[in-house]
């Protein structure tokens, strides 16, 4: 199984542990496949980041607009280009500047576009900026696949507002599997990178799923609870 194929469904299986919503499942299978774009095949994807960066930079700060988003765009194109596949990105460090960053892209997104148009479906707009997310992160294979499903959910699951904590704790959770997947490699991965070239190999890898499927149970023992109630007693 190729690469992309395996984090694209341990992140969902991961999603549905967790999150109900197609909006946070979306974010989190895009989340698995950021990671791996410190790989020399995907320089030519990191350019373009950049480029569209510089765009979105330029263009909102002609128009008097906040223009962090494209900082944000370039620092991500950036790291990317000077990261060594496995490194910094594959690390914890690495987890939480990818989480905050793409957190910071959404969210900075959703404010510009709620503030310059009148469209009030806060819904709609978030499935429309995670769109325009998976055209960036996401390959023509998965994204063949991903954009028809991701528009079926939204029809057929209840309509249920994300928020800003939802969305960065389903990249987290998607970013992190990337890592935890790949310490199963023979290769494993420098955790503490840049500080450590300290690698970790299986065993972190099985303490890390063991660990998320607890968390997940915690978070739906109310649900458990409220299940037992209602047809046992």
């Amino acid at each position: 199984m190729s690469s992309y194929k395996g984090h694209s469904i341990f992140a969902f299986a991961l999603a549905l542990m967790f999150f109900h919503n197609p909006l946070t499942i979306a974010l989190t299978f895009i989340g698995a496949n950021v990671p791996d774009f410190d790989h020399k095949f995907k320089k030519e994807n990191v350019y373009r980041m950049i480029i569209l960066g510089l765009i979105v930079f330029i263009s909102l700060y002609i128009l008097k607009l906040p223009y962090y988003i494209g900082l944000i765009i370039v620092f991500l194109g950036v790291t990317f280009y000077f990261s060594e596949h496995r490194s910094f990105t594959h690390s914890i460090f690495g987890v939480l500047t990818l989480t905050s960053a793409l957190s910071l892209i959404l969210i900075w997104g959703f404010q510009l576009i709620g503030a310059v148009t009148i469209i009030d479906n806060h819904y709609l707009l978030m499935a429309v900026l995670i769109v325009l997310l998976s055209f960036l992160f996401l390959n023509k294979r998965l994204l063949i696949i991903f954009i028809p499903l991701f528009f079926i959910s939204l029809f057929i699951m209840p309509v249920a507002e994300i928020s800003y904590v939802e969305i960065v704790l389903s990249l987290f959770v998607g970013v992190f599997s990337h890592i935890v997947l790949d310490s199963f490699t023979p290769a494993g991965i420098k955790i503490f990178a840049p500080l450590s070239s300290r690698k970790v190999y299986r065993n972190f890898g099985l303490s890390m799923v063991f660990l998320l499927i607890v968390i997940a149970l915690i978070v739906h023992v109310p649900i458990l609870f409220k299940v037992f109630e209602q047809y046992i007693f």
